[in-house]
């Protein structure tokens, strides 16, 4: 991992990363069109940032990368440790600078919230986190309750929050399964990702203003819940202009998906 003090000048993102980055932009593109709304406010620019995003498929990381590329922003992730400890992968992504998340253990999360809480604080690169942890489960694929370490995070590093809205991923590659056990569980994920450049999906990403988290007391017991319903909030707002011809459920029906929980966010109607 790489950090920036403060007072250094911003220096590019690693040579891997921006590699990595390019290749993305031409996948995204020979899979659907991309349309970028909302961008990073040139005062943020270059300082220490955290964006949330909804988390709607398995391709949807993909398209954040392009669109962050687009408005001229090279993000880092916070991801699983098995992500960073996969072969080839795995040791691209640590050299680009990554955030590790390991669940397992109590004692190895607190300290790498420790660890993650300063590596916000020091570094020019805006951080992109999921607050859900995982694909929506919602039947309308609205975001779904989440987990509130992506609002201590900002809280405890004092750092602006953009959250991020996106629909159409989810059309470009099937949930699959929880685990992999053999070829046949891939079959899915590879017909559909095969099929997709012929089918040509829009993927619309918004980046929305900075999150109003001023009236949240640090201190106070409850905060991270307070701060995370701000977020959670914002995602899907900004979410209710991409999708507005898809207000209840998604016109693409991905029958892999589970669809066993209910959104707390979702507009009533």
């Amino acid at each position: 991992m790489f950090a920036l003090q403060q007072d250094e000048a911003p220096r590019r993102a690693p040579a891997i990363w921006r590699t990595m980055l390019n290749i993305d932009r031409g996948l995204v593109n020979l899979v659907g069109r991309l349309t970028v709304t909302g961008s990073v406010p040139r005062e943020l620019r270059g300082k220490p940032l955290l964006m949330a995003a909804n988390h709607i498929g398995v391709f949807d990381a993909f398209v954040l990368m392009a669109a962050c590329k687009r408005i001229g922003i090279n993000p880092r992730f916070m991801l699983a440790g098995g992500i960073l400890d996969a072969p080839v992968i795995g040791p691209a992504l640590k050299v680009s600078g990554h955030l590790r998340v390991d669940r397992a253990k109590a004692a190895t999360a607190i300290g790498q919230f420790a660890e993650a809480a300063e590596a916000l604080r020091t570094t020019r690169e805006p951080i992109v986190v999921y607050p859900e942890g995982r694909i929506s489960h919602d039947p309308g694929l609205w975001p779904e309750r989440g987990k509130t370490g992506a609002a201590r995070l900002a809280l405890a590093a004092g750092v602006p929050v953009i959250p991020i809205s996106q629909w159409g991923a989810h059309e470009a590659v099937y949930w699959g399964t929880e685990t992999v056990n053999g070829p046949a569980d891939l079959l899915p994920l590879a017909k559909s990702g095969l099929s997709a450049p012929l089918r040509r999906p829009r993927f619309k990403v918004h980046f929305g203003t900075p999150v109003d988290l001023s009236d949240v007391e640090p201190e106070r017991p409850g905060a991270g819940v307070r701060a995370h319903a701000k977020i959670m909030q914002a995602i899907t707002d900004g979410m209710l202009p991409l999708r507005r011809h898809e207000p209840i459920r998604p016109r693409f029906h991905d029958p892999t998906r589970p669809t066993d929980t209910v959104s707390p966010w979702k507009p009533q109607r």
